[in-house]
């Protein structure tokens, strides 16, 4: 990897998230080596990647270069960054072996985030679609266009339908946040790109296994989350659990739905590496105490979406897998490591939990906040400066306020292209001229 030798203990962190990202920005560069690897070379934002997904921002809106994040820590030293993909960790020998040659560490610091939770469902994870990632949600971007664009050329009535016809399983703020998204573009953008087709008979499911939408926040949310998403015509439906999915026909517990299109965002798993004791791992999360040491290692850390941390009281199960726990667990790291260095006493990870929020549409959002629960305009406008705010670089918030101001004025979203055509495999026999790879 070509890091070079040096007399200060080296902290190796995998994984830019939001947790990897607060760790190193809290850490004094002094006193460490530190080694940054990931298998991209930017940070994403994912709280947006609905919005990439649907023509609202470009993928370089909520994205930053790992580099420049780090600048100021690279200039001063001891701040090393690698595009490496990690194949395994061998903790005996406190070793990190990948794609680019191996390094030993003095302290691991792992903060690989997670990834979608497809449940052992062999068939829904082939066929589905995800989005976790920028090259996910512009494979899913062009999977939506595509889909209007066959419907223009085929004469197969059943085949229109499946291609216009979305099934998102999973009701939290993502699935809402993507079917509200996909309604405004069916209400006020489809039917102007589109004038040979008859948009009305494009269909938005949103299926979950529980009995509402949002189940993680406040049950006024929810209702006015539901509220708002039936008005724009989105198809809601409560106790479906998903069995199967043959890139067509999704067949659930109660009834099944023909689409070519089904996007799953009905839960996540940590993004573990192979290496670590299986005995520190449950529920796909590495066990951690309230220092976010792992269990049973001595100087290798977990934190965000990857930990799982049972001493808070308030989380006896483990936080929530958001933004904020990962943050917070980073920053709370890095001045624990400060106070080893000082000979003070180590802090406890407690959880601030500040509210949580989703949009469904232009001014339609709903915030929760610690005593006060709110919707509506003002609640979008808070949402929006949240995001806003939260994005990293100042170009990035700039060119984000400005595409939502145009989308709020015209309700057009301007990056309706397809930069990188993309067509899921299917089966042959079922959808032969789809099938393309």
């Amino acid at each position: 990897m070509n890091i070079p030798k040096s007399n200060l203990k080296r902290i190796v962190v995998i994984g830019s998230g939001f947790a990897g990202i607060q760790f190193i920005k809290n850490l004094n560069v002094e006193k460490y080596q530190i080694v940054l690897l990931d298998k991209h070379n930017y940070h994403t934002f994912q709280p947006l990647l609905y919005q990439v997904a649907t023509a609202g921002l470009e993928p370089d809106s909520i994205a930053y270069t790992v580099r420049h994040i780090f600048e100021k820590e690279a200039v001063a030293g001891n701040f090393y960054f690698r595009i490496a993909k990690i194949n395994k960790i061998e903790a005996s020998t406190n070793t990190i072996f990948s794609d680019i040659g191996t390094l030993t560490y003095d302290k691991l610091v792992i903060s690989t985030g997670s990834k979608t939770n497809y449940y052992g469902n062999e068939n829904i994870e082939k066929f589905a679609m995800s989005m976790k990632t920028i090259p996910e949600a512009l494979d899913l971007r062009s999977l939506i266009l595509h889909n209007f664009e066959d419907a223009t050329v085929t004469n197969n009535e059943v085949e229109k339908e499946r291609l216009m016809n979305y099934v998102i399983v999973g009701a939290g703020p993502t699935g809402v946040e993507l079917a509200g998204s996909l309604a405004e573009l069916k209400n006020h953008v489809l039917p102007n790109d589109y004038p040979e087709l008859d948009i009305k008979k494009m269909n938005i499911h949103l299926v979950d296994a529980t009995d509402r939408v949002l189940v993680s926040m406040s049950e006024e949310a929810s209702k006015n989350a539901q509220k708002y998403l039936e008005e724009m015509g989105v198809n809601i439906h409560f106790g479906i659990i998903v069995k199967d999915y043959d890139g067509t026909k999704v067949i659930t517990n109660k009834q099944s739905f023909e689409t070519n299109t089904l996007i799953w965002s009905a839960g996540v798993t940590g993004n573990l590496i192979f290496g670590i004791n299986n005995t520190s791992q449950e529920k796909g999360r590495y066990l951690v105490d309230e220092h976010n040491k792992i269990i049973n290692h001595n100087n290798v850390y977990a934190i965000g979406d990857v930990a799982l941390m049972k001493s808070d009281v308030k989380f006896a199960n483990g936080h929530p897998m958001v933004a904020q726990v990962a943050m917070q667990q980073g920053k709370n790291l890095a001045n624990n490591l400060a106070n080893t260095l000082n000979n003070k006493p180590l802090n406890n990870f407690i959880y601030n939990d500040r509210g949580s929020m989703a949009t469904i549409g232009r001014n339609k959002a709903v915030v929760d906040l610690d005593k006060i629960k709110f919707k509506g305009f003002f609640a979008w406008i808070v949402w929006m400066f949240v995001h806003l705010v939260s994005l990293v670089g100042f170009r990035n918030k700039v060119v984000a306020l400005i595409n939502w101001l145009i989308q709020y004025f015209s309700y057009d979203k301007h990056v309706r292209l397809i930069i990188r055509p993309f067509k899921r495999k299917v089966f042959e026999e079922v959808t032969s001229f789809r099938n393309i790879d």
